[in-house]
């Protein structure tokens, strides 16, 4: 149930995000984080295509252990790459919804990082190398978080 209240929540909160777009300015702060998350995202999506991970915070069966391109720095790219997409909308929000952007981006960072320690405690349980991927790897930016 936790799993499915986290993706309801993070869908939402891109999707108000992705109504703030329409009335951001769009200057070259915001769209260079737009672009960096689609960039990155595409990369992730490359390196571990669709069909080895799950939109819920849960290991598929039968799902490998990706550790290289933007994993072999971060554990959750997929999850930076959103919050930069979303870093745009966020960034050029213009008064009075700029509050409002910067807060609905929070919490969606606030779900993403729990969405990640519930996905985490899962895939330790099932993948016998995730605990040294854990201490050798960042969870979202690299050599920072």
């Amino acid at each position: 149930m936790l799993s499915i209240l986290l993706v309801v929540a993070q869908f939402a909160l891109l999707a108000a995000l992705a109504a703030m777009a329409l009335v951001a300015h769009w200057s070259v702060w915001p769209l260079i984080a737009l672009l960096a998350g689609i960039l990155l995202g595409l990369w992730t999506l490359a390196v571990n295509p669709p069909g080895n991970f799950h939109v819920r915070p849960q290991p598929r069966a039968g799902a490998r252990l990706i550790t290289r391109g933007p994993y072999r720095r971060v554990r959750h790219p997929m999850y930076t790459a959103v919050l930069l997409v979303a870093l745009g909308p966020a960034l050029g929000a213009p008064p009075p919804w700029s509050t409002t952007a910067w807060v609905t981006w929070l919490a969606l960072a606030a779900v993403l990082f729990v969405k990640a320690l519930v996905e985490e405690d899962r895939l330790a349980r099932v993948e016998p190398d995730y605990a040294a991927y854990q201490r050798r790897t960042c969870a979202f930016v690299p050599w920072i978080l």
